[in-house]
């Protein structure tokens, strides 16, 4: 399975839009890796999860063909992770190409607010198959399956994160989240992960409620790693940064690097074997 991250920033991207911190402008002056557009990953090339604003500059950097995406998986509806405005350009009158229902799934809020933007436009028109996903409620692919989790993130709203099998290989979208709630561990028990993929929005910051901060992550990489979830082997990834933690990348890597987890950095590939 390859695992592509398209974007590793938080909400407001890094350097941030309207800030001229330390860290955004060291941001500026180093560029490579420092460089963070909002998250979102792609697998195998024909899954994508979350649809942030910065798409179609994932599309134009990483050389990608969005018409190869079979299925669109939505962990929760902050602007940062659905941007339903960028989903119209798929009705007819803005693409030449499309022709066939692509399918979606996310919470009831998602649904709603990328089915509000198409209606304004004309409907789905055959381009999109709109489906509400509850929690545990197993989504078919054509290569395997996907299974979203509860998560801690916004109390207004049934935000996931997804456990995936695809091509025979495991893995755990962990994000946005704060420390997993004891259902998910109790139904991630007897799983064995070839990758989970983690956030870490707070970086120092005590907080730990909606989002992790660095102790949340090394205790979720302790405990999949200590009760057996990821199997030998297996990686951890952490990505969703805020430029707020005021850490660059080598920063991050000094960090999770002793403890076996990988940083992400945008444009990102690997390959679980």
């Amino acid at each position: 399975m390859k695992v592509r991250f398209l974007g590793t920033a938080a909400f407001e991207g890094i350097p941030a839009m309207f800030c001229g911190c330390e860290l955004c402008k060291k941001a500026f002056e180093l560029g490579g890796k420092e460089i963070r557009t909002r998250t979102s990953v792609m697998l195998d090339d024909d899954l994508k999860i979350d649809f942030p604003p910065d798409t179609f500059t994932h599309m134009v950097r990483e050389r990608l063909d969005l018409e190869a995406i079979r299925t669109l998986l939505f962990t929760h509806s902050h602007s940062d992770h659905l941007y339903a405005e960028d989903l119209v350009a798929r009705l007819p009158g803005y693409t030449r190409t499309a022709d066939s229902p692509l399918p979606v799934y996310g919470n009831e809020l998602v649904v709603t607010m990328i089915k509000a933007k198409l209606d304004a436009e004309g409907g789905a028109q055959g381009r999109y198959s709109l489906n509400r996903v509850r929690p545990y409620s197993r989504i078919e692919l054509h290569d395997g399956f996907a299974v979203p989790l509860p998560v801690v993130h916004d109390p207004m709203e049934t935000c996931l994160l997804y456990y995936i099998e695809k091509n025979g290989k495991a893995m755990l979208y962990g994000h946005d989240s704060g420390t997993f709630p004891d259902e998910t561990w109790d139904w991630l028990k007897d799983k064995k992960l070839d990758l989970a993929i983690l956030e870490c929005t707070m970086g120092h910051s005590p907080y730990r409620k909606s989002h992790m901060n660095i102790e949340a992550v090394l205790e979720t990489n302790a405990r999949l790693r200590d009760d057996g979830i990821l199997k030998d082997g297996g990686s951890v990834v952490v990505t969703h940064f805020s430029h707020n933690a005021q850490l660059l990348h080598t920063d991050f890597q000094a960090i999770f690097e002793p403890h076996g987890i990988q940083v992400a950095y945008d444009g990102m590939q690997l390959e679980i074997e």
